[in-house]
C-alpha cells in the first residue's frame, strides 16, 4: 500500500490464519449471524403480533432485540466480507461509522435495560400507580432517550476520532472498537476525558441504577405475599442475566481492546468473537425461555409449523 492509500484505509490485524480457514470462518459465523437474526426477529415478531404482549415490559424487550439486531449487522457482514477477502482493509472513514453504530448499540443496550429495571420496579413496588405512570407517553420518552442519548454521546467521540491524524494505519482487531484510539499519532486529552464522561454516563450510571432498583424489588418481594416474590423473579431474572452477560463482554472491550496486554492473537480473537456473539444470540434465549407468555406463544408458533 503507498502512502496514500494507508492515509484511507485501515488493515485489519486481528485474524488467525484466515487464508488457510477462511471458509471455515464464514461458514461459523453466518450460521451464527442467520442464528441471531432469526431468533431475535422472531420474538420481536410475537411481540408485535399479540396484543396481549403490548405491555411496556415486552415493549422494552423487543426495542432491546432490534438492538442485538443493529449491533449485529454493524459488525457480521463486513465479517463475512473480510474472510473472503485476500485483504482485509476498511476506509477509515467506515471504521469511525462501525465505532459510532457499535457504542451507541451498546449504550442504548445500558439505557433499555435500566428501562426495564424502572418499569419492574413501578410495577412490583407500586402496582396500584403502574398504569398511571408507565403510559404509552412515558415508554415512549424511556424509548427515546435510550437511543437519542448514545447517538449525542458517541456522536462526539466520532466526529473527534474522524478528525485526528493517524500514525499507525494496522488496527489490532477484526472490528473498529476502541482500539481505534492507538492508530493516532497522539492520544487527545479531549477524547480521554469525554470518554470517561460516557462511560460514567451510559454505562455505570446506569448500571448502579439497575442495581438499586432491583435492591429495592428484592427487598420488598422479600417482605411480601409469595405470589410477589414469584413474579419478581420471573420477570426480573431475565433481564439480570442479560445485564450480567453483555457486562462481562462490556468490561472486556473497555479493558483489553484499548491495553496492551499480553494475550496471544488467538486468545484476542477468540474473546473477542465471543463479545459478538454471545449477548446477541443469549438474549432471544433468555427471553424466549424465561418469559412465560413469550414462551407460550413460541410454543404455539412451532407447533403450528409441524402441523402443517
Amino acid at each position: 500500500m503507498d502512502d496514500e492509500l494507508n492515509v484511507t484505509y485501515i488493515s485489519l490485524n486481528g485474524y488467525v490464519e484466515v487464508n488457510k480457514y477462511r471458509y471455515v470462518y464464514f461458514l461459523i459465523i453466518f450460521t451464527v449471524y442467520i442464528l441471531i437474526i432469526g431468533s431475535n426477529s422472531t420474538i420481536v415478531y410475537i411481540i408485535a403480533s399479540h396484543r396481549n404482549l403490548h405491555e411496556p415490559m415486552y415493549i422494552f424487550i423487543a426495542a432491546l432485540l432490534l438492538n442485538c439486531v443493529l449491533y449485529s449487522t454493524n459488525i457480521y457482514p463486513k465479517l463475512l466480507t473480510d474472510f473472503l477477502s485476500e485483504k482485509q482493509i476498511i476506509l477509515y472513514s467506515a471504521c469511525v461509522f462501525q465505532f459510532f453504530i457499535l457504542y451507541c448499540s451498546g449504550s442504548s443496550e445500558f439505557l433499555l435495560l435500566s428501562a426495564m429495571a424502572y418499569d419492574r420496579y413501578v410495577s412490583i413496588c407500586k402496582p396500584l400507580q403502574y398504569p398511571t405512570i408507565m403510559r404509552k407517553t412515558t415508554v415512549s420518552i424511556l424509548l427515546l432517550l435510550a437511543w437519542i442519548l448514545p447517538a449525542l454521546h458517541i456522536s462526539v467521540l466520532a466526529i473527534a476520532s474522524a478528525e485526528a491524524k493517524l500514525c499507525n494505519f494496522t488496527l489490532n482487531g477484526i472490528f473498529c472498537n476502541n482500539s481505534i484510539y492507538q492508530l493516532q499519532c497522539v492520544r487527545s486529552r479531549f477524547i480521554t476525558i469525554y470518554g470517561v464522561v460516557c462511560l460514567l454516563d451510559l454505562s455505570l450510571l446506569p448500571m448502579l441504577f439497575i442495581i438499586f432498583t432491583y435492591t429495592k424489588i428484592f427487598i420488598i418481594s422479600y417482605r411480601s405475599y409469595r405470589e410477589v416474590r414469584k413474579k419478581a423473579a420471573e420477570t426480573c431474572l431475565p433481564h439480570l442475566l442479560v445485564l450480567i452477560t453483555f457486562s462481562c463482554f462490556s468490561v472486556f472491550d473497555i479493558t483489553i481492546a484499548r491495553v496492551e496486554s499480553n494475550f496471544t492473537k488467538t486468545a484476542r480473537l477468540i474473546m473477542t468473537l465471543q463479545s459478538i456473539v454471545y449477548p446477541s444470540l443469549f438474549n432471544p434465549l433468555i427471553y424466549g425461555l424465561k418469559m412465560k407468555e413469550i414462551s407460550k406463544h413460541l410454543r404455539r408458533l412451532f407447533c403450528s409449523a409441524k402441523i402443517i
